[in-house]
């Protein structure tokens, strides 16, 4: 069984001589993307794959039981029967990572998931998100709520404020007690990466969130000008690739926001199998934040198999 994360403390030594090299980021990138591909015979079996790392979402100002309780049914059946046998794939044994709402709408999922019989986690967004302007008593109140209500997993909002100023040792203490509000339930760290200016920033940034216990970083809330783009992604694979090394602790990735296409999937993990290894093909340490994303992968996975072609909007909605 997988290590949880327990942190360090904070190393600002290690943290302030960090810098990235943003052109040779640039140029990994270039080479996977023209030297590493996903052979086309593969293809589909990687897809299917990519669905048991999805957390899937629904963050709406609309978000109601109804839509949430849909959200659970796809989760549960991510793909068609017909679809599903072409993969030999067995009812119910395909489910995906977890399914990601706001605290309000934690009790809803709970309750869905257990009407289905699913043995999929809740995943909430909390402390504000996706600002994060909020106190830290609110901050941490919300946190505990989510996780009274049934939360398996907590996504929270780093103070960007706090990184922008370099004051690594506040948001260090500020994330200790968030994970310390957390529980048992894993903590994953939207660092905002499009708010955090350059990727020196967002290496040190991810090494503080890690140094203090979080399970997972997340690349950002998908409210933000940039999402997950792969230099940013190389750039928090090599800062868990680095706290690995240093602690022995393997902590979990997840990018969210653009990712939209199965052509994007396969991208993102090539880099995770080519910078981090298949240990990090599994929803233990990759999931993926999106709403778009299963549908264009069922329907990829449709024309496979029947040889047809099905618009986006012919497909069951999540």
């Amino acid at each position: 069984m997988l290590e949880r994360n327990s942190g360090i403390p904070l190393d600002l030594g290690w943290v302030n001589r960090s810098c990235v090299n943003d052109q040779a980021v640039k140029g990994r990138i270039q080479d996977l993307l023209t030297s590493r591909s996903i052979h086309a015979d593969h293809q589909v079996e990687w897809l299917a794959r990519s669905i048991q790392c999805i957390d899937l979402t629904t963050l709406a100002g609309d978000d109601c039981p109804s839509n949430v309780a849909r959200l659970c049914s796809k989760a549960a059946y991510p793909l068609s029967d017909s679809i599903a046998r072409a993969l030999h794939i067995g009812n119910g044994l395909l489910t995906t990572g977890a399914v990601c709402v706001y605290p309000a709408r934690v009790a809803d999922a709970c309750l869905g998931l257990e009407r289905l019989g699913a043995n999929i986690p809740v995943a909430s967004v909390a402390t504000g998100f996706p600002t994060g302007q909020t106190s830290l008593k609110i901050r941490l109140a919300e946190i505990e709520f989510a996780v009274q209500s049934g939360a398996k997993e907590i996504d929270i909002v780093i103070n960007r404020e706090l990184a922008l100023a370099q004051n690594w040792k506040e948001l260090y203490n500020e994330l200790v007690q968030m994970r310390k509000a957390c529980g048992e339930s894993h903590m994953k760290s939207i660092l905002a990466v499009g708010e955090l200016c350059n990727l020196t920033n967002i290496y040190r940034a991810s090494l503080v969130a890690m140094m203090a216990g979080s399970d997972f970083i997340k690349t950002s809330t998908g409210k933000e000008t940039v999402n997950a783009t792969l230099p940013i992604g190389l750039v928090m694979c090599r800062a868990i690739r680095a706290y690995n090394r240093k602690t022995g602790f393997k902590v979990g990735f997840k990018p969210a926001g653009g990712i939209r296409t199965s052509k994007d999937v396969l991208q993102w993990m090539t880099l995770m199998k080519e910078e981090l290894g298949d240990d990090y093909l599994t929803p233990e340490l990759f999931r993926i934040g999106a709403s778009a994303l299963l549908n264009d992968i069922e329907r990829n996975l449709t024309n496979h198999f029947t040889g047809g072609y099905f618009l986006a909007e012919e497909m069951p909605m999540a």
